[in-house]
């Protein structure tokens, strides 16, 4: 959002600042001082695929709550469950 601000007759128009987030005050100390050390990535294969599904919010809520306190993403839970529930057969149909 622009507010114009009138100086000397010439209107000017700038945005306004958000103050939604403070900045820190030395950028070096705030980025050393980092508590939790992040996590490895997996190595995903080069081709993928997205899968989408309808699931009940309830079900969402225990997804996500099970994930957190497992520490992983859902993506990776879910891609290690899926793995576990189809195996990669040679033959190429399970």
């Amino acid at each position: 959002m622009t507010t114009p601000p009138i100086t000397r007759g010439v209107r000017t128009w700038h945005k306004r600042r958000s103050k939604f987030t403070s900045r820190p005050g030395d950028a070096e100390r705030w980025v050393k001082s980092r508590d939790t050390q992040p996590r490895p990535r997996r190595k995903r294969s080069p081709f993928t695929a997205r899968l989408t599904i309808d699931v009940v919010p309830d079900l969402r809520g225990r997804i996500k709550v099970a994930a957190f306190q497992r520490g992983v993403t859902v993506a990776d839970m879910l891609r290690d469950l899926l793995l576990k529930s189809f195996p990669n057969t040679d033959g190429g149909t399970p």
